[in-house]
């Protein structure tokens, strides 16, 4: 999987948009960001502390808590490269779920 297809995915979520952050791309439901690309084969998504810990539970290597405060509160690095298609499409949909209004979350399912 590339950036380009992760970039592709997260934008066939609904109401979801590009933008920058940093100087780096990332993508949002309004202005509320669920992910962002800071460097090739890497995303970074939010979640919550709760479904960080699954993720590093149940798909070890695939994800690591960021570094610091940020990583606390529930921002995970995301490895994609060589990942399952269908994983990284489901932490990209939770990651989606967490900022959406609610009005977007119950219209329906996501698209990937």
């Amino acid at each position: 999987m590339t950036s380009e297809d992760l970039a592709d995915m997260a934008l066939g979520m609904p109401g979801a948009r590009q933008d920058s952050h940093f100087g780096k791309r990332d993508f949002r439901v309004g202005s509320r960001i669920f992910l962002t690309l800071p460097e090739p084969g890497r995303a970074v998504c939010k979640l919550t502390p709760d479904q960080q810990a699954m993720l590093l539970e149940t798909e070890p290597g695939l994800a690591a808590a960021v570094p610091g405060g940020w990583g606390a509160k529930g921002w995970t690095s995301l490895y994609f490269d060589g990942a399952e298609r269908a994983t990284v499409g489901h932490i990209v949909e939770i990651a989606w779920r967490n900022v959406a209004p609610r009005t977007l979350r119950d219209g329906g399912s996501a698209r990937h």
